[in-house]
């Protein structure tokens, strides 16, 4: 199984490729974690350059939808990283894991932009996980999703990695 880690931003903090880097060659060929950069959309203003307003923000998270679902391979599961998903524990997800194994298809995790996933992205998933309650900058959840792919992948292989309760 390949996880395709389709995320929505270029040009990250040399930190972050580093952290993704670090995690994604831990993991074994059998669950091998690719990352997909999605282009975003345009600026969404900031730094005194004014607010974009509601109806363009829809706009932009509907294009960075629109490419994210471009990049989705047909055959692949698609799971949307959502704040209303399903959170998962650590042994959950290491359940979720070897359930994606089995099911022979190949992953594809789902991260939007900062104003998250399109309407239709949402509506693709056949699964939606929630990292947390918290809010994380969506660049930190590729570090994030990387690393809790590794821990989950280290439980399913009795590797001393995760100290679960």
């Amino acid at each position: 199984m390949r996880i395709r880690l389709l995320s929505v931003g270029r040009r990250m903090p040399r930190w972050i490729d580093e952290g993704f880097a670090e995690y994604a060659k831990r993991l074994p060929a059998q669950c091998a974690l690719d990352l997909v950069e999605i282009e975003p959309g345009p600026d969404r203003g900031g730094r005194g350059r004014g607010k974009v307003s509601a109806v363009d923000l829809e706009r932009i998270r509907r294009a960075e939808g629109e490419r994210l679902l471009k990049a989705l391979p047909d055959t692949a599961l698609p799971v949307a990283l959502d704040m209303r998903g399903k959170p998962w524990s650590s042994e959950q997800l290491a359940h979720e894991l070897q359930g994606w194994l089995a099911s022979g298809r190949d992953l594809a995790l789902l991260v939007g932009g900062p104003d998250g996933l399109s309407d239709e992205c949402l509506a693709r998933a056949e699964q939606h996980w929630s990292l947390s309650k918290l809010t994380f900058p969506h660049t930190l959840v590729r570090v994030i999703l990387a690393e809790q792919l590794y821990r989950a992948w280290s439980i399913t292989q009795g590797h001393p990695y995760h100290r679960g309760v």
